[in-house]
């Protein structure tokens, strides 16, 4: 996405904290749950149907740090910064920022891009 805010309008404290490899499909499903419908980074992640695949979900900081490092061999990522699903505090969550490949920790209401990607 170009740009979209991490939350739907509700700071709270959600309990999305892991931010290992493996745990960003559990970050988007409790998101999701306490969020619920709208449109923000989970769901928007969430409800994506691509390649016949419908199990996206928003990466874990980890997990982003990941594609960061692979992003060359990847392909298809801007400069500016992504959002994780690793929620940091009841109104802050975790980024990645491609460009320099930093993580930085911003507001939920900011608006950065997002990157579904699938257990394998």
């Amino acid at each position: 996405s170009a740009g979209i805010q991490w939350y739907n309008g509700f700071k709270m404290t959600i309990g999305a904290t892991g931010t290992a490899i493996g745990t960003g499909q559990a970050n988007t499903t409790a998101i999701v749950t306490a969020q619920g419908a709208g449109s923000y980074a989970a769901q928007l992640c969430d409800d994506l149907t691509e390649g016949g695949y419908s199990d996206w979900f928003l990466p874990s900081l980890d997990e982003l740090v990941k594609l960061c490092d692979n992003r060359v061999a990847i392909g298809g990522f801007a400069d500016p910064k992504y959002w994780s699903s690793s929620e940091d505090l009841y109104h802050e969550a975790w980024t990645q920022w491609f460009k320099r490949g930093t993580t930085d920790n911003h507001d939920k209401s900011m608006t950065f891009r997002v990157r579904a990607v699938r257990a394998f």
